[in-house]
């Protein structure tokens, strides 16, 4: 029956290896394939099991997010009818993300599962249901599920890519109101121009944080720390923060007040942010002077340290302000206000820091002179000296004079403006303020114009008998020698 040729049947067996290769290969036998395994899986009994996007709370559920990454992770995803493409963080990085209402099927311990991603008509939420042979339950659905958890850690680690959600306007087309991008700022804690030991201090108490699950605990208090950084604009503010949120690896949810409806849509806001968090609301001290603003004071100080501040663990909270001798005491408190950390104008050792970064100096013959004009009090924001050293980074000596120039500039203001403050104070306190002789304003004309006034007051006063060294005994006891 077969021939007896053994290099003619090891032909026949090629090429029948090859012609079911290709029948497997072919789309025909694709869908066959599909509708076979369909079969199979309904003379099964199976159960299923939903994992929402949203809890009750309208929390995001964190299985959902791990599932979610785990599933477009696997290589099956490009089996399914369809996928969407997305360019990934690097120029030649695809990602494949699984479409609503398409499966893709995985395999664990010789069983296979199946991932279905739904989308609810009415509120749009998402939810990615499992299926599984009742037979397979016991044995594999726990070890499955810390199965997803643990490459799901892996891939994070692996990653370690922060985000930056920002709280877009009120919008029933669409569920949830945080949108994110990749957060790609490139700032550091070490770039930002500030205090050396202050610094230091800093990193420690995060790096003290972040050991500190278990000693929260034991004091009975959510794990959680919050920051002041308050300082003129341009000193590093917004920076520091982008440098602690690379430093913590942590997502970064910017609060823009002016987009929140009222105190509960901002209580709704911090229930849909996540463990592992960087929560930040820049220039609170202009929002709590507007009078107009939709939050109030109670529903700000709720936010800081309210009962719904405790729905969520390793949090880390910072706000940004101005000034903060006008705010409110009780908006500082220990409890709601852990660390205040100051961004001064810069001075010398700082603007060191600057020189070293855009213009890779760490000495030059002209530091001493611009040492010496920051003793004399004169200073820059940090941000004002970088943008006058990245317009000259060809020419370091050319940036240091610009330098030297500008904060001779800002000293001869500061003088004007504390001239002109001196005088202003003077004469609302009615004290007479000592002015060259010569000029208009002399001493010997200003006593001449107040005799004329005393005169015409005493006139008014119907006092005319009054001779003229009465008026002048008069005006001399308003003045100062």
């Amino acid at each position: 029956m077969f021939p007896a040729n053994p290099i003619l049947l090891l032909g026949l067996i090629v090429v029948s290896y090859l012609v079911l290769r290709f029948l497997y290969k072919s789309s025909a036998l694709h869908r066959i394939n599909k509708w076979w395994r369909w079969i199979e899986d309904w003379c099964h009994v199976h159960q299923f099991y939903k994992v929402p996007q949203f809890n009750e709370h309208m929390q995001e559920n964190q299985l959902y997010r791990k599932v979610s990454v785990y599933l477009n992770s696997l290589a099956s995803v490009e089996d399914s009818d369809f996928a969407n493409l997305f360019s990934g963080n690097k120029s030649n990085e695809i990602n494949v993300v699984l479409d609503p209402d398409q499966t893709v099927i995985d395999t664990f311990l010789s069983a296979r599962v199946h991932w279905t991603n739904e989308k609810s008509a009415s509120d749009g939420s998402r939810a990615l249901v499992l299926k599984i042979r009742r037979n397979d339950k016991r044995r594999i659905l726990r070890p499955y599920l810390q199965h997803i958890h643990t490459v799901f850690d892996e891939m994070e680690q692996i990653r370690k890519e922060v985000k930056l959600y920002i709280n877009a306007e009120t919008d029933p087309e669409r569920n949830g109101r945080w949108r994110s991008v990749p957060f790609s700022h490139p700032a550091t804690i070490d770039a930002v121009a500030m205090e050396a030991d202050l610094k230091t201090k800093v990193k420690s108490d995060l790096e003290s944080f972040l050991k500190s699950k278990q000693y929260y605990h034991r004091l009975g208090r959510v794990w959680k720390r919050s920051y002041l950084l308050y300082g003129p604009s341009g000193t590093g503010k917004s920076s520091f923060v982008a440098g602690m949120a690379k430093f913590l690896c942590y997502d970064v949810y910017d609060i823009n007040l002016s987009n929140v409806v009222d105190d509960s849509d901002l209580k709704m806001l911090l229930l849909q942010t996540t463990n592992k968090s960087l929560i930040v609301i820049e220039d609170l001290d202009r929002y709590l002077a507007e009078k107009s603003t939709a939050v109030s004071l109670s529903g700000i100080l709720n936010f800081m340290d309210g009962i719904f501040s405790c729905c969520g663990e390793e949090r880390v909270m910072v706000f940004t302000m101005n000034v903060k001798d006008q705010i409110d005491p009780t908006v500082l408190r220990p409890g709601r206000i852990d660390v205040h950390v100051h961004f001064p104008l810069c001075d010398f050792s700082a603007f060191k820091t600057l020189a070293n970064s855009y213009l890779g100096l760490k000495e030059h013959k002209l530091f001493p002179q611009v040492e010496e004009i920051f003793q004399t009090g004169s200073s820059l924001s940090p941000a004002e000296i970088g943008e006058i050293m990245i317009s000259n980074r060809t020419s370091p000596s050319r940036a240091l004079k610009s330098v030297i120039t500008a904060l001779q500039t800002n000293a001869e203001r500061s003088r004007e403006s504390a001239r002109v403050g001196q005088r202003l104070t003077a004469s609302s306190s009615g004290r007479e303020e000592p002015i060259e002789s010569g000029s208009f304003f002399s001493r010997e004309n200003v006593k001449e114009v107040r005799k004329l006034y005393g005169l015409l007051r005493l006139r008014s006063g119907r006092k005319s008998s009054m001779d003229l060294d009465s008026v002048e005994k008069e005006n001399s006891r308003h003045e100062i020698s």
